[in-house]
């Protein structure tokens, strides 16, 4: 549309002689992008983008849809076609079409009533997870059919409700859907990382670009899956995943980039495709055969014009080995050499272009993974990671007056942050105390919640609105709840809010997230899978609390073991504290000298632990089912 419509001089001609145009980048201004995409919805049943909407000075809105040509054609309007019908309309009943507007937003302002006769209920997990069960592709994994997205916050969802209900379909359906995900097109198997969706049922073809928010979810999908499981696979995809990111979508200072585009030289998926003749050429006669084979790259293409996407969907390579008459070792170091020399020979071409904005609420859920997989994998490099895009944030999208900012790029900072930038950076703060268990860190995060409630909060019926009080006031303050391609920053905000309760032990925060939850239970009952992170939450509140503080010195041997056995294990309902010795107080001492573990769960506590082997013991037979 932009093409053909917003630079062609004689589309610019009519919008210039009778409107005030104004193009939304909608990940700067998702407020504005949120509000009225529920207007197009509302109008035509549908919504998507590009979004197009007509609007009275008042910025109330009395025409939307999507996709206009230039000229009508295929069904649908051209801009050329109706814009002078509009301008007419509006010199001859402008009353008329001034009534329709605020009609428009009167019923949008009306859309979302609480119903506070709702009360949660555990039974909203089980309802979830069966109507996840019944969208499950059983032979795909992943949930629906074209196009398929990642969603990567279903698969923690039935990561929690398999570890608190003991469903084994639920694991089943992560390991089936992350597998085939990672064996998919929609993979990178050169450069790593993930493309936005794919376009058909089994991963193969994918919308070529890659978004950090999707990568950053994906990873902390991986890493949890590897703690359910110990699949190396798992794991290794996971860091695969964080070498993507460090290497193409960080900057010099910590911060992570937003977006590569799915173009090159104009051509969607150029940059990734190979024909199999281009392989052979590059890997030789001698390996490039059996690179090509266990890739599935076909002398006619398994894409348009005779290319090719890298992928292993439905290869077992123990069985193409022995299948080719070699043995596993010989196959693996061949494919590993072949995508090495592949991604050489695709680094000189003409990359897709990178959007460097830096996005507050992106940036706080790719630290979320870093500090993850520092804590899985036991690698202090990724919390440093964690720990520079936290000091990015507050060096750079921080107002001396400690309000929170959207957007930087280009040594610019931008736009009042959203509850999205809010609750996901508390939720990285607390993730990131968790991993390096500084205090500084539970500090910001205490600060940076307090400064949430004072911004955002419904005081009258509880909840978070997504503009703070001081931003620009819209034709409506919106509260946002659906878990989409992100999830919604109420959702966020309710499970950050019950980990910090956990975590300082105040109750002030479980209160608020008691009543946000009973805000939206109305809303999340009309089909619970829609709200997957707010039933993460949910579970939280619901699951038994078992509270672990070590007592130590936090450089010893002994007291990083003890934060390994707990964090290389899946344990979504436990909050570690961490007690430094130097400081000791009388309820949780340290012994003989050594790190201490002080477990307490099911309303009693036991004696103090000072053998791992017996600390690990114990954290089994309390977690496990």
């Amino acid at each position: 549309m932009e093409r053909e419509c917003f630079e062609d001089q004689e589309v610019a001609d009519v919008l210039n002689a009778h409107f005030v145009s104004i193009k939304v980048d909608r990940e700067e201004r998702p407020d504005i992008d949120g509000i009225y995409m529920a207007v197009c919805q509302a109008m035509t049943g549908q919504g998507g983008w590009p979004l197009t909407v007509l609007m009275t000075p008042d910025k109330n809105p009395f025409f939307a849809g999507t996709y206009f040509p230039k000229r009508s054609k295929m069904g649908r309007m051209g801009l050329l076609d109706f814009l002078p019908r509009i301008q007419s309309g509006w010199e001859s009943k402008r009353d008329e079409i001034v009534s329709t507007s605020n009609d428009v937003v009167k019923m949008l302002q009306h859309s979302k009533v609480v119903d506070e006769d709702v009360a949660l209920s555990k039974v909203i997990l089980g309802t979830a997870y069966s109507q996840l069960e019944q969208q499950f592709d059983n032979q795909y994994g992943g949930f629906g059919t074209a196009p398929k997205f990642p969603t990567p916050h279903n698969l923690m969802f039935l990561l929690r409700y398999w570890k608190h209900s003991g469903e084994e379909k639920a694991l089943a359906m992560v390991k089936k859907t992350l597998t085939s995900m990672w064996q998919g097109g929609i993979y990178d198997h050169l450069g790593y990382g993930f493309a936005r969706y794919s376009t058909d049922q089994k991963w193969l073809a994918p919308h070529f670009e890659k978004m950090l928010y999707d990568n950053a979810l994906l990873s902390y999908s991986y890493l949890e899956a590897y703690q359910c499981t110990g699949d190396a696979v798992f794991s290794r995809v996971a860091e695969e995943i964080l070498i993507y990111v460090l290497r193409d979508m960080t900057n010099s200072e910590g911060g992570f980039y937003s977006a590569e585009d799915a173009d090159s030289e104009g051509v969607e998926g150029k940059f990734y495709v190979f024909t199999r003749s281009e392989v052979l050429d590059i890997l030789g006669e001698k390996i490039g055969p059996i690179f090509a084979d266990c890739y599935h790259i076909l002398p006619e293409g398994n894409f348009e014009h005779g290319n090719n996407i890298l992928n292993l969907i439905g290869r077992n390579i123990p069985e193409y080995a022995t299948s080719i008459n070699m043995n596993v070792a010989e196959v693996e170091d061949i494919l590993k050499k072949g995508r090495e020399s592949l991604y050489t020979a695709r680094n000189k071409r003409i990359h897709p272009y990178k959007d460097d904005k830096i996005l507050t609420a992106w940036n706080a859920l790719m630290i979320l993974s870093f500090a993850k997989a520092s804590q899985v994998l036991a690698c202090d490099q990724y919390a440093k990671v964690a720990e520079n895009g936290i000091e990015f944030i507050y060096t750079k999208l921080m107002r001396q007056d400690g309000r929170l900012l959207a957007r930087y790029r280009e040594g610019e900072s931008a736009h009042l942050a959203y509850l999205d930038d809010y609750a996901f950076l508390l939720m990285a703060l607390i993730e990131v105390y968790q991993t390096t268990f500084m205090q500084k860190y539970l500090d910001q995060a205490i600060q940076l919640a307090e400064d949430m409630k004072n911004l955002f909060w419904d005081i009258e019926q509880g909840g978070f609105y997504f503009y703070g009080s001081d931003g620009e006031q819209l034709i409506i303050r919106p509260k946002e709840l659906y878990d989409g391609a992100i999830p919604s920053g109420n959702s966020v905000a309710a499970l950050a809010l019950l980990k910090l309760a956990d975590v300082t032990n105040d109750s002030q925060w479980n209160v608020m997230a008691e009543q946000q939850l009973s805000t939206f239970a109305s809303e999340a009952m009309r089909y619970p899978a829609s709200y997957t992170y707010f039933m993460m939450a949910l579970d939280y509140y619901f699951t038994e609390k078992t509270k672990v503080t070590i007592t130590g010195s936090i450089e010893d041997a002994d007291t990083q073991a003890m934060f390994h056995a707990v964090h290389q294990s899946f344990y979504p309902e436990t909050m570690i504290n961490f007690c430094d010795a130097s400081e000791q107080k009388d309820t949780y001492k340290r012994i003989d000298g050594k790190a201490t573990a002080h477990i307490c769960s099911h309303f009693m506590c036991h004696p103090p632990i000072v053998n791992i082997e017996s600390f690990i013991e114990i954290l089994n037979k309390t977690f496990c089912k």
